[in-house]
């Protein structure tokens, strides 16, 4: 399963405008809320995520749907506004977190996220107000409805033969490698934004991009779109701007590595949808 998917969640968009459903979800004795410390998620000594009561007289929880029959909740206690990035903390529970909570996680993380970081109308730059129970805010000056974002960004193993295209940011850990990706550019479709990324970021001219899956990414709110894509030729020349470095990978190196062997590069992590393309290229 790639990572941030597989929530066993029943989002109730037939509820949000429902004000009294909304209110019957919260006053429900079996209603639970998972609280966000910062952006941080609450782990028990399982590793799952660690659900509480719903306090019906909080009246900062957004609804997040229902969990087998139950209401849940989500809300942020402490700073939200910080730049959303990935503390070794959460890093070490995410890798032992059952997947289905790292997906109800990934939700939680990003809905609360995108409230922290737009409570003012884009259109006319009156603050707006939580609506349709978490999921949308409404401008009391000019009336407009924002929705949470999710911005598109393409992630692509670029095959040279029986190689792979791996490079690595400086603010990664010593020795990791991933597969390239960027942002897809305002009229710009997929299959663009991979010729393009490839091309900026290491010099290298692609065809034929084949998509192969998706992922919501939330830090803080993307969807990765992941695609293989054939190199013309195998030279580089890197933007170190963009990359530390990058070099070719063989099959067999990058099988090694997603078994655990460091000594070449060492993989993405599992929650990662690189790591999941990496696999489907070595053919697991």
């Amino acid at each position: 399963m790639i990572g941030f998917t597989g929530a066993a969640l029943v989002r109730a968009d037939h509820e949000r405008d429902d004000p009294a459903a909304f209110a019957r979800c919260k006053a429900d004795p079996s209603a639970r809320l998972l609280l966000l410390t910062g952006l941080e998620p609450p782990v028990a000594d399982d590793g799952a995520l660690e659900l509480v009561p719903m306090d019906p007289a909080r009246d900062d929880a957004l609804l997040l749907g229902y969990l087998e029959g139950t209401p849940l909740f989500v809300a942020g206690d402490g700073d939200a506004t910080a730049p959303a990035m990935r503390s070794p903390t959460l890093m070490a529970a995410l890798a032992v977190m059952p997947p289905a909570d790292v997906a109800l996680y990934g939700v939680a993380r990003s809905l609360i996220d995108w409230h922290s970081r737009h409570g003012f109308c884009a259109r006319c730059g009156h603050a707006s107000v939580v609506a349709r129970g978490g999921w949308a805010r409404s401008c009391p000056g000019c009336g407009a409805l924002h929705f949470p974002r999710t911005d598109p960004v393409v992630i692509m193993a670029v095959e040279h033969g029986d190689r792979v295209l791996l490079g690595r940011q400086p603010s990664w850990p010593v020795g990791r490698y991933s597969a390239l990706a960027g942002f897809v550019e305002v009229g710009e479709s997929v299959e663009e934004a991979v010729a393009r990324e490839v091309l900026e970021e290491a010099g290298v001219a692609v065809d034929a991009v084949r998509y192969v899956a998706s992922q919501p990414w939330p830090f803080p709110s993307q969807l990765m779109i992941a695609c293989i894509a054939t190199a013309r030729d195998d030279a580089l020349k890197i933007d170190v701007t963009e990359l530390e470095h990058a070099f070719w990978a063989t099959r067999d190196e990058v099988r090694a590595a997603l078994a655990g062997d460091t000594s070449r590069f060492i993989a993405p992590p599992a929650h990662a949808i690189a790591r999941s393309l990496l696999a489907v290229w070595v053919g697991e």
